[in-house]
């Protein structure tokens, strides 16, 4: 080969090498999206977690099955003004918790514990902002949300 093909492939492979670069979230994983819903219960099924009677029942869901390495629910104030917030909800995985599409406030998710044992969940208080605070593997996401009152 000549030089001057040399110098073409040599150019090929830098613009192909700068092209994935520019583009390399193409090979990223997707970011999970991670929502709330706040709604009166509807019976004895939609009371799972616990059973808090100033606010309705608080389920997160995520766009796909998640397995979960640790959850904690911190109030918002208390990360604000502490170095250190104590969270009123804290789960880790045992080892491997199942992947689950969504969970309740408060309820136990197959494969977690509370980090403290024999601690359960503080209750949420109605119009105070609190932050979830999910990990799944390497990926973390936090997610603000503030309980309803009860209407039922």
């Amino acid at each position: 080969m000549t030089t001057k093909n040399w110098m073409l492939v040599a150019l090929t492979v830098m613009l192909g090498s700068f092209s994935l670069y520019l583009n390399r979230d193409w090979f990223a994983r997707d970011n999970i999206q991670l929502m709330h819903r706040s709604r009166p219960a509807r019976g004895a099924f939609d009371r799972r977690g616990t059973d808090n009677p100033l606010i309705n029942p608080l389920s997160f869901w995520f766009d796909r099955k998640v397995g979960l390495t640790s959850v904690k629910v911190i109030p918002v104030f208390d990360l604000e003004t502490n170095k250190y917030p104590q969270p009123i909800w804290y789960l880790l995985s045992d080892s491997n918790s199942l992947p689950i599409k969504d969970f309740t406030y408060g309820m136990r998710i197959p494969g977690m514990r509370p980090a403290l044992k024999g601690t359960a969940p503080d209750p949420l208080e109605p119009g105070i902002k609190y932050r979830l605070l999910v990990e799944a593997g390497k990926q973390k996401i936090a997610h603000d949300f503030v309980p309803e009152p009860r209407t039922d």
